[in-house]
C-alpha cells in the first residue's frame, strides 16, 4: 500500500490519541494490520498489549504441582451385587470355554499373519501364552468362534415409560 503524507500524519495523530489499531484502520479505510506495520516502520511508541495479564509472567515453564490425595471418604454401606444378565452369563461361559480349550494351532505373536486369528489365549506374562492361529474371517482379526464373542450385536433401545 502506498501511504500519502496526509495518511501518515493522520496515523501519527490518531496513534498519539491512543486509539486502537482497529479504530485507526476504520477511520483511514485500511486494515488494522496495515496500521500496525506502518506504525512499526515509523518507529511510533509501543502500545501496551490489549491482552490483560492477571499476574507476573512466568520466566520459564513450570510443570503442574502433583495433585494432593483426596480426603478419605466416609465408609458407605456395601451394595448388593447385581446378578449378571443372561447374555452376560452366556458370553462369560463361552469365553471361559474358549480360553480353556486347547487350540490346535499355538501361534506366537511373531508368526501371526493377516489371515490368522489374533485372539490371545492365556496370560501374556506366562510362557504358555499364545494366539489362536486359526484362519480368520475376511476383514476381521478373529476366526468365526472368537468373532462371535468379540462382535456382539446391540439390542435395540426401548423407550423408558
Amino acid at each position: 500500500m502506498d501511504w500519502t503524507p496526509e495518511q501518515i500524519s493522520d496515523l501519527t495523530r490518531l496513534w498519539g490519541e491512543g486509539l486502537t489499531t482497529a479504530e485507526i484502520g476504520k477511520r483511514l479505510g485500511i486494515s488494522k494490520n496495515a496500521v500496525v506495520g506502518k506504525a512499526h516502520r515509523l518507529h511510533l511508541p509501543a502500545r501496551p498489549s490489549p491482552i490483560k495479564r492477571t499476574g507476573p509472567r512466568p520466566a520459564v515453564y513450570r510443570p503442574a504441582t502433583p495433585r494432593q490425595p483426596a480426603a478419605p471418604r466416609a465408609p458407605q454401606a456395601p451394595r448388593e451385587p447385581r446378578a449378571p444378565s443372561q447374555s452376560a452369563q452366556t458370553s462369560a461361559a463361552a469365553l471361559r470355554a474358549l480360553a480353556n480349550q486347547p487350540s490346535a494351532k499355538r501361534m506366537p505373536m511373531m508368526a501371526l499373519s493377516a489371515s490368522t486369528c489374533r485372539w490371545p489365549i492365556g496370560d501374556p506374562g506366562d510362557t504358555e501364552f499364545h494366539f489362536c492361529g486359526e484362519r480368520s474371517l475376511d476383514g476381521k482379526p478373529y476366526c468365526s468362534a472368537h468373532a462371535s464373542i468379540a462382535y456382539v450385536k446391540m439390542k435395540p433401545r426401548t423407550e423408558a415409560a
